[in-house]
């Protein structure tokens, strides 16, 4: 956002004393120093150069003269004028906020105007969904060229929703499999257990691969999954670095862990009551659940086509 000029003598006087704060007192580095400078500096010209306008006597900017009012005018100047981003407003808000702060601080006002003014709320985005082609094309490359970790690892985060860290902790002590149910005991977030039942795709990769260690006699540390060059259990760095290799292999760019989960949450929701699989993905929020569920742009427009004349 361009910046105004010139300020007033009052204004210049304002800035200088906080730019001599941020660097002498304020642990900060140069950028940011300058950003937070920066966007007050916006402000203080917009109040100069657009609040004011067709005010007879307009006050020079100065702490003391700016209002909780005038901010939030100032929140809507950057959103409906300039049309920037609630990330971008609020950055602006938030550098406002500290400023006031201090020279509430500084005894340069008596109350801080910046104090009750809201940020803007963020939207939050829908995960990205792996479609059906996508995962088709992921497995396929991980059978064709991985080895049995490696296959067992990703169908079990496809099939399970698991975190990373979750996968990473598990240890087969964990893990009950029967010839028709079987569960995993995690330890999620704050260190909340739960339990995820495992469907017989899960259960019989893990069954295969248990029985492929104990013929390998390669159980001895008990995580399911290793790594083949420290001998202790995989780390989310490794799994990231397997789920990219076959990732680039299938053709898909930008793929983690958590796309993963998100998928088998997406496809779990079109059969699965909110409430279950909340508990399943160990969120303590539905709201947390309802964002792996939002759809994706074509089932938005397979839905209208729904009720489409033609």
């Amino acid at each position: 956002m361009a910046a105004f000029s010139p300020l007033s003598k009052t204004a210049q006087q304002a800035l200088r004393e906080y730019e001599q704060h941020l660097v002498q007192d304020a642990d900060l580095s140069r950028a940011s120093v300058r950003n937070y400078l920066g966007d007050v500096t916006l402000f203080a010209g917009w109040y100069e150069q657009v609040w004011s306008v067709g005010v007879t006597h307009p006050d020079p900017f100065a702490p003391g003269s700016i209002t909780t009012p005038t901010l939030t005018r100032y929140r809507d100047y950057l959103k409906e004028e300039r049309g920037l981003r609630p990330a971008t407003i609020n950055r602006y808000l938030i550098s406002l906020k500290r400023y006031f702060d201090w020279a509430l601080s500084q005894a340069k006002i008596q109350r801080d105007p910046a104090r009750s003014v809201k940020l803007v709320n963020l939207i939050a985005k829908a995960p990205r969904h792996l479609s059906d082609k996508e995962e088709a094309d992921l497995v396929a490359a991980v059978e064709r060229e991985g080895k049995l970790r490696d296959i067992v690892l990703i169908t079990l985060m496809l099939h399970t929703g698991l975190r990373v860290s979750e996968v990473c902790a598990l240890k087969w002590e964990d893990i009950t499999v029967n010839e028709r149910s079987g569960a995993l005991k995690v330890w999620g977030k704050r260190n909340k257990h739960r339990e995820v039942p495992l469907n017989v795709t899960a259960r019989t990769v893990l069954m295969e691969y248990h029985q492929y260690l104990e013929e390998q006699d390669n159980q001895d540390n008990g995580w399911v999954f290793t790594s083949q060059r420290t001998g202790g259990n995989l780390t989310p760095r490794g799994v990231r670095f397997i789920i990219d290799k076959y990732a680039q292999r299938a053709g898909i760019e930008a793929l983690g862990p958590h796309d993963l989960r998100h998928r088998f949450a997406y496809r779990m929701a079109e059969r699965t009551p909110l409430h279950r699989l909340a508990q399943i993905m160990g969120h303590g929020s539905l709201d947390t659940t309802m964002l792996y569920i939002q759809g994706t742009q074509r089932d938005l427009q397979n839905a209208v086509e729904a009720i489409a004349w033609q």
